[in-house]
């Protein structure tokens, strides 16, 4: 039986780390986090910022970014597509969107879809340069800056949050949960020189 056993709610219970006990890079499981699509329906993008302006206090992202207000945080991923989520937000996250939003967009539930985790620490530049195609710098990848990439050949999206207070970059990764052992395999290889810490389900 394989170490890599994923569950229907937690895709990484289980998933140990043979990176050493050095604290390169820090992962949290972020299996809480609701998560739904947002898709515009056809010619009602002013609607839909409309809404989410109204219901939501947040500014439609129009770009590859990230805004938050309070516990939900809206991320475009694609033209007119984005990601919803909310800290803790339950089963009934996508009908509250949907209710929210109205007939302006197409919402579908995808929180046992992704396996999300967030990653820090010292080295996390170093560790996630190694299986991202991407450039990971500041100056590209800044604060609240979303990229759809592959993470060693699994399709990945990644968001960056604000830093950490030791001043190390926090990024977060979302992966198709049926990846999310082979993910975990390579994230763990890559962090091997640097020591790979796994902490506890983090909330916000």
């Amino acid at each position: 039986m394989t170490d890599y056993m994923l569950s229907s709610r937690a895709a990484f219970t289980g998933l140990t780390s043979s990176s050493g006990v050095n604290r390169g890079v820090v992962v949290f499981d972020r299996d809480a986090l609701a998560i739904a699509t947002l898709l515009t329906r056809k010619n009602q993008a002013p609607a839909l910022a409309q809404r989410v302006r109204a219901r939501f206090g947040l500014e439609l992202p129009n770009g590859p970014r990230r805004v938050a207000r309070d516990d939900i945080a809206l991320l475009q991923t694609a033209p007119e597509a984005w990601l919803v989520t909310r800290e803790e937000g339950g089963d009934g996250f996508a009908a509250f969107v949907s209710d929210a939003l109205g007939d302006v967009a197409a919402v579908a539930d995808q929180s046992s879809a992704y396996a999300i985790l967030r990653v820090t620490g010292p080295a996390v530049r170093a560790t996630l340069a190694k299986i991202l195609p991407i450039d990971l710098h500041e100056h590209v990848l800044g604060i609240n800056k979303v990229a759809s990439t592959m993470a060693s050949h699994v399709a990945a999206t990644l968001w960056r949050l604000e830093d950490a207070a030791d001043g190390s970059s926090v990024f977060e990764i979302a992966v198709f949960r049926s990846f999310a052992a082979s993910f975990w395999h390579s994230l763990d290889s890559s962090a091997a020189e640097f020591g790979l810490v796994v902490h506890a389900t983090v909330r916000r």
